[in-house]
């Protein structure tokens, strides 16, 4: 009989150490689907806690914009609620230990980043944006509230450093194993954390640089410079009057009134343009004060019109403030009408039509110098004297920024550089985050045209190829409202289409910063393009000639440099007529 060796531990005691093992597993699973559940539970919670943030943040920026500050108070004040109880439903053990789990982790992750993002904005930002009195960035009958200007610098500081911190949170934030609601939510808060840093980071500054910029210290003066959108060069419209503005101590006048033909032309052609802009717009920018912008750099344009304004007057101005009737029209909007001596009443209404249309059909040469000349003035001594609401003027502002219709340049480097590379600015940048492609129009007629000319763009992120490029397609438009006949010999200029009534353009398409152009078709043929570089950009140029009633359309392939994103954009020359545009974004290529 074969016996076997007993177990080294007694019978009774093996059942009951395997009954608590067992209950010991049972319980850890009991405890694991528990935390699962209490995870879900606070993920569920702090979904709708942020979901009810975002729409308490639309309502509050609604708010703000339309100068709302008690309901926007209430709405804050929902807003904290909100998403301080979104910040503490991510901030337990159970969810710390859920963002170590292989699956759900990173999600968890990343929630619990978007929820710290918008609680921290919503507690330390949005207050000191909503205490801001609006008032002092604006002057008072000619002169600058300096002492509430420095209050509302530090207030303004303090938030564009929060926000500041919550972009660099969220740039942090690694996005490759994400779910795609989640993605999308941390795409979409990425982007709006981007458009607030550019507002902050903006306004900032400006509260910054206003004392400077307005003479505090010592007087500063200005070249104010209306863009003739009727003649289109690349940042808008043919430089045409100008006038002299003088800042000392926080108060602002006009000083002296003149036009870019009384500065003549220079020959030699003024240094500054360099052989990548001669190959574009030959010599023509270091020549004549009318062709300085044929470049859509607004820097390289601002700074050849203050030397060429230098070298004619002998006196030297502190920077170059450039807008066009259309920014006019915004601004009489908020104002009101305004008399022009001489020449009748400008509202938001007619002013446009009024410079740019019936100046032409009415007035000679030299009284169309004065008119526009007169106009700028009339309408800038108005915001200096009139009492005008400051958010609906702020408003009109910003519009006239966003869309390039005011722009300026600082003589002075340090200043220039804190300016940054902003709508405002008028900079092209050389490197960019999201691939932007430039559609600048430069008249070819020498004829005053661009009044009826009617743009369009549409842009299409197309497929990721394996050199990591991302295709892009443009499809623009022009078409021309031009009367086929009665139109006067200073609107109808030289014709050098051979038909005084038909529109040239000189169409530059950049391409994105680093990328390039491949082919383009006009009207669905394949068109000959002029070809350069310009900041690392590079430029097709295609000659389109647009008959009354006539609609002409380029369509041109494009390429990125090597970027993933799905995102695009576009920069345009402001014109009489807005854009009409789209962009059709993609999924990034990585996904």
């Amino acid at each position: 009989m074969t016996t076997r060796a007993a177990p080294w531990w007694p019978r009774g005691r093996s059942r009951s150490r395997l009954r608590r093992a067992a209950l010991a597993g049972l319980l850890v699973l009991s405890l694991a689907l528990a935390a699962v559940g209490w995870v879900g539970f606070r993920a569920w919670q702090a979904r709708d806690h942020l979901l009810g943030a975002a729409g308490l943040a639309r309502e509050l920026s609604v708010q703000v914009a339309g100068g709302d500050v008690d309901g926007g108070r209430g709405t804050l004040a929902e807003l904290q609620e909100r998403a301080a109880a979104a910040r503490r439903a991510t901030a337990d053990p159970g969810w710390a230990l859920g963002r170590r789990a292989p699956l759900a982790g990173d999600d968890l992750t990343a929630v619990r980043q978007v929820a710290v993002t918008v609680d921290d904005l919503a507690q330390h930002a949005f207050p000191r944006l909503l205490d801001v009195d609006l008032d002092v960035l604006l002057p008072r009958e000619g002169r600058l509230d300096l002492t509430g200007l420095r209050a509302a610098e530090q207030e303004l500081s303090a938030a564009d450093e929060v926000v500041r911190a919550a972009r660099t949170r969220l740039g942090g934030l690694s996005t490759g194993g994400l779910t795609g609601q989640v993605d999308a939510a941390v795409t979409e808060l990425r982007g709006e954390v981007d458009r607030l840093a550019g507002l902050t980071g903006a306004v900032s500054r400006g509260a910054t640089l206003l004392p400077p910029l307005l003479g505090v210290t010592e007087g500063r003066d200005y070249l104010l410079v209306s863009q003739n959108l009727a003649e289109l060069r690349a940042t808008g419209g043919m430089f045409g009057a100008y006038a002299v503005v003088r800042a000392e101590r926080g108060r602002i006048r006009l000083v002296r009134q003149g036009t870019a033909g009384q500065l003549g032309h220079f020959l030699p052609p003024l240094p500054g343009v360099g052989p990548e802009m001669r190959a574009l717009y030959t010599d023509l920018p270091g020549i004549w004060p009318a062709d300085v912008n044929l470049t859509p750099h607004f820097p390289t344009a601002a700074a050849l019109y203050h030397e060429m304004y230098r070298r004619r007057t002998g006196e030297t101005v502190d920077g170059v403030l450039a807008t066009d009737p259309v920014a006019l029209s915004y601004l009489l909007a908020v104002t009101g009408p305004v008399e022009v001596p001489g020449f009748g009443r400008l509202t938001g209404e007619n002013v446009v039509r009024s410079l740019l249309s019936e100046s032409y059909l009415r007035l000679d040469l030299r009284r169309q110098d004065e008119f526009f000349a007169r106009s700028a003035a009339a309408v800038f001594e108005t915001l200096l004297a009139r009492s005008v609401p400051p958010k609906p003027l702020l408003s009109a502002f910003d519009r006239s920024v966003a869309e390039s219709r005011i722009l300026f340049w600082s003589a002075h480097p340090e200043e220039q550089r804190m300016l940054g590379e902003s709508r405002l600015t008028g900079v092209l940048p050389e490197r960019e985050a999201e691939p932007t492609v430039g559609v600048f129009l430069n008249d070819g007629s020498g004829a005053k045209l661009g009044y009826y000319l009617e743009p369009g763009a549409e842009l299409t992120v197309g497929a990721c190829r394996p050199d990591g490029r991302r295709e892009l397609r443009l499809r623009m438009s022009l078409r021309s409202s031009a009367p086929r006949s009665g139109l006067t010999p200073s609107v109808l200029g030289v014709g050098r289409t051979g038909d005084p009534y038909v529109v040239r353009t000189l169409v530059h398409v950049f391409s994105p910063a680093g990328g390039a152009v491949v082919r383009a078709r006009l009207d669905g043929v394949d068109t000959t393009l002029g070809s350069g570089t310009e900041r690392r950009r590079h430029v097709a140029v295609a000659t389109v000639d647009t008959g009354p009633g006539q609609t002409r359309n380029l369509e041109v392939d494009l390429l990125t440099d090597r970027s993933g994103t799905g995102g695009a954009g576009l920069r345009l020359t402001p014109t009489a007529t807005p854009w009409t545009t789209h962009i059709q974004t993609a999924s990034p290529c990585n996904q």
